[in-house]
């Protein structure tokens, strides 16, 4: 089972940048004062999305056959890339084609006016005599074998894929010259499920969310961008550099080669070059980020049909709570079975419904009663609604402010209002339960959670009655910040209360139960309920609270999990760390904070050492600096002995250049063979 817990703040940023960088959000404010006009729009006046636009332009001109439209558009805003001879000549080369292909007279005088002024000049500056000469000759065939003649020494001159071809070529060249690559999470997803499918591939495992990385991630790539003939003689690379590329990419070691050639020896535009040739399905990506962002609370959008390649419950959700208590939510209805208890794992919590990969499930059911007024038993309810809206209204308003989904338009196109027009008729009932779920979660990750335990117990009494664990954790927080307030007596009725027999009926909680008592213990101003890392805690409440209203958890967030697992597994097989991790977000995906003792005596530790070293002379200070690098020289050196399986670097690299073989593989015919890379490779060449 994937156990693997994910640090969704983190994600956040990541979504956020994106939907920000690609123009597909605007600003609540920006809603009621924006013209349709793309200038105007918040976002696009990015330098490096307007390069974006102009790669996509060039691309659709060249797909679709207008060549020069390309061209134009290339001597307009990238004149430099024209400088590469090779380009232009295959670019005229194209358009003498798409002219010929048009099948009338005037097109066809064109196309022999084009191959006698464009094409046969370009074919003399892109190649030595010889070349261009036999590469004029062939093209001439394409006058008189028809485009339809599949048998034709020409055939491949006509087929459409050349334009595809040619378009992404010049999509790679323009992405790296114009250094206008796509946002970090857009890589950063590229790579995850690249290395989700490799793994799985490797292990001869199924994967549960399969159906979604094959649809968002393509097969095709863009062909690589060619090095400059001046670049040919580039010096050697450290193979080191050449087989982190190869292998995070799967390229063949030449093909690395050349790539760290284009990006002048710099791995990780390199590497950036390489990611961004992986196709993405942008339909597929947009509906999955637009219903994380939805469940996220970062964008607000109206109750509409979703509809395309996700699979999803066909609602959104829109920002504002009704202003009345016509709307009443039961959620004692919902059906129990679909709400699963959370388990520790490591000090973590973990999800069994999660765990389960469970797909295509039914979602709880609810019931939804609309009165004309409020019953007494279901006002206070209303009450308790508006009070977590006016909870929210206090918070930070730049981080709670939300954005309007805008949806990637085409820039030739005029943008339409992003403005919408609000239902007269009241809150639509689901709307109210997404509210309640972030206005829920946002409570908790503030350390408002009595707050939040009783808006819950009012709700629905017995929910807690199906999460007992998680009603443990948000107790701990409870019973840690009266005792921050030094308000022990009223810590040790929590414990009491809830703490003691929720340990009661559940073992593996009673280990937890005595780490929190003994904070009772710590002296009076040593312990602080502040800064307690509550935003996994928050994020499960949101998850258990959404699975009880029926609110099915984001599809992205499946997939996240997934891979992130399958990227730890693999370099766990690899014995080596990601040279790519922190430049892709990954390791701050991974880092999820769910220890409140561990961050309360973390605390307690700094305070107790800066009162230390307020005391220690200079020279104290200095040997105790010096020591502690000499520990931590050795405790690096054990573990990265123990994690190369004492091999030399050198050997494990040779074995994985000459045999081209992963990192694992590597180590493990090594292992055979004492660690002796020529014997190993002797061995299979012999």
């Amino acid at each position: 089972m994937d156990c693997t817990r994910v640090n969704w703040e983190a994600l956040d940023a990541l979504i956020i940048d994106f939907v920000t960088s690609e123009n597909l959000v605007v600003e609540e404010d920006a809603c009621a004062n924006s013209s349709p006009s793309p200038s105007s729009s918040p976002c696009i006046s990015s330098s490096s999305y307007h390069a974006r636009l102009i790669i996509r332009r060039i691309r659709n001109s060249i797909e679709s056959g207008d060549i020069q439209n390309a061209i134009d558009t290339l001597r307009s805003h990238a004149p430099f890339v024209l400088d590469d001879h090779r380009i232009l000549f295959r670019l005229q080369k194209q358009k003498f084609i798409e002219l010929l292909r048009k099948g009338r007279h005037e097109d066809r005088v064109a196309a022999i006016h084009c191959l006698r002024t464009c094409v046969a000049p370009s074919a003399l500056d892109a190649y030595p005599l010889s070349e261009a000469y036999e590469e004029f000759k062939h093209l001439l065939l394409a006058l008189i074998y028809d485009k339809d003649d599949q048998t034709s020494p020409v055939s491949n001159e006509w087929a459409e894929k050349r334009r595809y071809e040619m378009a992404g070529l010049m999509s790679s060249v323009l992405r790296a010259s114009l250094q206008a690559y796509d946002p970090l999470f857009s890589m950063t997803l590229r790579y995850l499920i690249s290395i989700h499918k490799g793994f799985c591939f490797h292990q001869g495992i199924s994967s549960a969310v399969s159906d979604l990385t094959h649809r968002l991630l393509l097969e095709e790539r863009d062909p690589p961008a060619t090095p400059l003939e001046s670049m040919y003689e580039a010096p050697p690379f450290d193979e080191v550099d050449i087989q982190a590329l190869a292998h995070a990419v799967e390229l063949t070691r030449q093909g690395a080669v050349d790539s760290m050639k284009f990006a002048k020896g710099d791995l990780f535009q390199a590497f950036q070059n390489e990611l961004c040739r992986m196709q993405l399905d942008v339909s597929v990506l947009d509906e999955l980020v637009k219903e994380y962002c939805i469940y996220r609370g970062i964008v607000d959008s109206e109750i509409q049909m979703i509809t395309g390649p996700v699979k999803r419950n066909q609602f959104e959700v829109a920002h504002r709570l009704s202003r009345d208590c016509s709307t009443e939510i039961d959620l004692n209805t919902s059906q129990h079975s679909d709400v699963e208890d959370y388990s520790m794992l490591d000090g973590a919590l973990v999800n069994d419904a999660e765990m389960s990969s469970k797909e295509g499930g039914e979602v709880g059911s609810e019931r939804t009663n609309v009165s004309e007024d409020c019953s007494n038993s279901w006002s206070n309810k209303c009450e308790n609604t508006r009070a977590l809206v006016r909870i929210r209204s206090h918070m930070n308003c730049e981080s709670n402010k939300r954005k309007r989904w805008r949806g990637r338009i085409d820039e030739t196109d005029r943008l339409p209002d992003p403005s919408f027009s609000k239902s007269e008729t009241g809150i639509n009932p689901l709307e109210n339960k997404y509210e309640i779920a972030l206005a829920l979660k946002e409570l908790v990750s503030r350390g408002m959670v009595a707050e939040a335990v009783n808006e819950i117990s009012t709700m629905d009494p017995d929910f807690f009655t199906q999460n007992p664990v998680l009603h443990f954790h948000l107790k701990q927080v409870e019973f840690l910040k009266l005792v921050s307030a030094g308000d022990h007596n009223g810590a040790l009725k929590v414990a009491c209360s809830h703490l003691g027999p929720l340990a009661a009926n559940d073992q593996s909680l009673l280990k937890t139960l005595k780490e929190t008592l003994v904070v009772l213990l710590q002296p009076d101003g040593n312990t602080t309920g502040k800064d307690l890392p509550l935003n996994d805690l928050a994020n499960t409440l949101q998850v258990s609270v959404g699975n009880r209203l029926g609110i099915e958890e984001p599809q992205l967030m499946k997939i996240i999990r997934a891979t992130l697992h399958s990227h730890t597994e693999w370099f766990k097989l690899q014995m080596c760390k990601d040279r790519f991790s922190n430049l892709l977000k990954i390791d701050s995906l991974k880092e999820v904070n769910t220890d409140l003792i561990g961050a309360i005596k973390s605390r307690s530790n700094k305070e107790n050492n800066a009162n230390l070293s307020s005391q220690l002379t200079t020279t104290s200070s200095s040997t105790m600096t010096s020591e502690d690098g000499g520990s931590s020289s050795l405790m690096m050196t054990t573990q990265t002995s123990s994690r190369e399986a004492l091999w030399e670097e050198s050997a494990i690299l040779k074995v994985m250049e000459f045999l081209a073989l992963s990192r694992s593989d590597a180590i493990q015919l090594l292992s055979q063979y004492n660690g002796n890379a020529e014997a190993v490779i002797q061995q299979l060449f012999g």
